[in-house]
Formats: structure tokens, sequence, C-alpha cells
């Protein structure tokens, strides 16, 4: 499985913005890339097709959804289906991102359902699962975690194509604050959740998970050397094609 490295623009840039930023991330790491490395984007709804036109004739580059409502169409006002994403050129969705949970309320059964709806209709899906500060203080690592994996993915079959599902760990106390999970931290999280992946899944031990939170250009090599960890989702530091070609290349 390739080590995807992973952009969540969230709500950040114009069309011009995000189509000068696309086209100097392809120019600056297409002719280094490593076979075994994946680029991802993931940008606003409104940058996906011109995102799309430069990344996706280039190998090993693939485009991701922010969101999406769990239908194939309706009365859905604002919402976003997985169709249109996929004919917009997505190939990945992001399903229970922590500013979704927690700024927007999104509940486990919603998230379930989403999940199931987007595989459903042939999205690879990327997975948010961490934890808040309070919780790290409390101990209860393991149980939300665990929580969260058994209650997102509890409509998911058993032998799932292991490149259909990615988990993505991202500590919400590290997410745009400049803290950075300590490397046990990090080596912690990611074997419990490969463990519970090798436990509900037929080929959970080739799913990949990813490591989000404050990933940096001068962090990124480390953190992808870690075991467990087979890509970053990278946000702040994914808004600047420098910082973010270092990140691709590390």
């Amino acid at each position: 499985m390739k080590t995807l490295i992973a952009a969540n623009w969230k709500m950040f840039k114009t069309w011009e913005e995000g189509v000068i930023t696309a086209r100097e991330i392809l120019v600056g790491t297409h002719k280094d890339l490593p076979e075994d490395r994946e680029v991802l984007i993931i940008p606003p709804f409104t940058l996906l097709k011109g995102v799309g036109e430069i990344l996706l004739s280039q190998k090993n580059y693939s485009l991701g959804g922010q969101n999406f409502y769990p239908a194939k169409e309706g009365a859905f006002t604002g919402e976003i289906s997985p169709v249109q994403l996929l004919d917009l050129g997505c190939s990945y969705a992001l399903v229970g991102h922590s500013e979704r949970r927690h700024i927007l309320g999104e509940k486990s059964d919603f998230l379930a359902s989403k999940v199931k709806a987007g595989l459903e209709a042939g999205l690879k899906i990327i997975f948010c699962i961490g934890e808040t500060l309070e919780e790290r203080k409390a101990g209860k690592i393991k149980e939300v975690l665990t929580s969260q994996l058994e209650e997102g993915l509890k409509e998911v079959e058993k032998n799932l194509a292991p490149e259909l599902l990615t988990i993505a760990y991202e500590p919400v106390w590290a997410i745009g604050t400049g803290e950075v999970a300590g490397e046990e931290d990090i080596l912690e999280a990611h074997a419990l959740i490969r463990d519970w992946l090798k436990n509900r899944f037929a080929s959970g031990d080739k799913m990949r998970i990813l490591y989000g939170g404050s990933v940096k250009p001068d962090n990124a090599a480390k953190i992808l050397s870690l075991d467990n960890v087979n890509g970053v989702l990278v946000g702040g530091a994914s808004l600047k094609a420098e910082s973010f070609n270092q990140i691709i290349l590390a």
C-alpha cells in the first residue's frame, strides 16, 4: 500500500489561489515523487474541478471531498452527495473529522451512515478519530478511540478491501495548535488502532493509518518513520506549496 500524503485545505482558498497552489504542488513534486507515495488534495467543494483538472492527469495524485451527505440525491439543501464527488473526479472523502464532530455536531450513527453510503457509492473513506485534551488527561484514550471505531464502522463488511478504508488518528488537542503528539503517544494510538483493525477486518493489517495534528516539514519524516504510520493528514502546512512539497518528499 502506498504511503498517503493528504492535504486538507478546510475552508481556505479562492479559485485562483487553489489553482495556483495545485500547480505549484505538481511542479514541485511530480518528478521526484517516489512510486510508493500517493498525494491527495482535499480542497473546498468550490475548488474540486479546478484542482482536479491540474492533478488528475498525473499518476499517484488524487482528489478528495471534505464531506458529503449519505444519500445519492434528494431535497438536502446545501449538501453534496457521494455521486457528485465522484462526478468531479474524487476518489476519497473524509468522514468524522473532529471539526465535523465537535463544531457541527455530527454524531456516531450519522457518521456510520456516511461511511456506509460513501463506500457503497464507490468512494474510499478516510475515517477520522481522536481524543480531546480532557479525555487524554482522564486516561480515556483507548476507550475513546475504540468507541469511535466501533460506532463509526459498525456497518462496514468484514471483508472490505484494505484500500477502501483508511483511519486518520488526529488528537483533537493537536489540530491547528502547533502541538504534536510525542512519538510514544503516536506509537501507542496507532498500535491500538492496528490491533482493532486486525480483529475487525480480514485485511486489517493492510489498511492505512494516517497521523494528523500539526504535521510540518520539520517533523514529517520522523512521524512517517514510526511503526503503523502509513501517511499523514496535513492541515495548515498544506496551504502553501513550499511547505507541503517538503512533507510530500520527506
